[in-house]
């Protein structure tokens, strides 16, 4: 099967964006960040190990460090850049560098729409779990970037009677539940959340894409670089049909969130069909005051 993303230029520009950083461009990394911290702060448990897997920055280690609720937490990254100078792991991008059962709770954000083959990491992810462990992970989902996409499409079918895709494919929420059931997790729940970001124009927008790396890496997406002429049009186009009455435009940003646990004896497990001991039926039927 030929890859969607090219995992190579992701890395390129995220490289990139680390050298040059822009001044609130990680306020994506930064939301779910906060999330996390009020997801894992829900969860009445201590874990001993964790992992942190290709979230680019210390944000989510910070986190789990901050929670008082993990001994151990590892980062894995895929570039010893994004480290910074801290401890942790160099791994290839859409592996999970733990021996089977060894780890409590594993968290990745803001990594898994990047990569190619999403349920054989969470395959990798749920095997790397001990029975019990948890997984939270975070992903732009279907709907980011709608706009932009829309824009564009419309700009270059105008222009010139065809379009080549500049924005990645995105997993649906219901796509992500299933992928976790797929995967083995018990207990899986996906839930999305959508972040609308209001900027000037388009090429403010593009730069902000561009100090996060977030620039296209699809592996079809076209070697010539767009016109002056098509993303003029395509600001045009987006401001016509996105923009609030100040003219200024929106943005959105899908965060879709995935949770599941490693299987094990102790998890509640779901009631079997026909086995409850009063219908439906009868309960919407009983009158009021009884």
């Amino acid at each position: 099967m030929q890859p969607i993303m090219d995992t190579s230029v992701w890395l390129t520009h995220k490289r990139r964006a680390l050298i040059h950083p822009v001044d609130g461009a990680d306020f994506l990394m930064h939301r779910a960040a906060e999330d996390l911290a009020d997801r894992l702060g829900a969860v009445e448990r201590r874990f001993a190990k964790a992992a942190v897997l290709f979230c680019q920055t210390s944000a989510a280690a910070d986190v789990l460090a901050r929670s008082d609720k993990v001994a151990d937490i590892a980062r894995v990254e895929a570039d010893a850049a994004f480290l910074n100078g801290a401890a942790g792991l160099i791994a290839p991008l859409e592996t999970v560098p733990f021996e089977p059962q060894g780890l409590d709770l594993v968290v990745s954000l803001l990594s898994l729409q990047t990569m190619n083959d999403i349920p054989g990491m969470l395959i990798q992810i749920r095997r790397a779990l001990r029975p019990d462990g948890l997984f939270l992970g975070a992903f732009a989902g279907a709907g980011t970037l709608a706009e932009l996409r829309e824009s564009l499409l419309a700009a270059e079918t105008e222009l010139y009677g065809g379009a080549s895709p500049r924005v990645i494919p995105f997993t649906d929420v219901r796509d992500a539940g299933a992928l976790l059931q797929r995967a083995g997790f018990a207990l899986p729940v996906a839930d999305v959340e959508t972040v609308t970001v209001r900027y000037a124009n388009l090429f403010a927008l593009m730069a902000d894409l561009r100090a996060m790396g977030e620039t296209t890496a699809l592996t079809d997406r076209s070697r010539r670089p767009g016109s002056r002429r098509l993303f003029a049009r395509a600001a045009e186009i987006y401001a016509e049909r996105f923009s609030d009455p100040d003219g200024r435009i929106r943005a959105s940003f899908s965060i879709v969130w995935m949770s599941g646990w490693a299987p094990d004896a102790s998890q509640q497990k779901p009631l079997k069909p026909g086995s409850a001991k009063v219908s439906l039926k009868t309960i919407l039927e009983k009158p009021e005051g009884h």
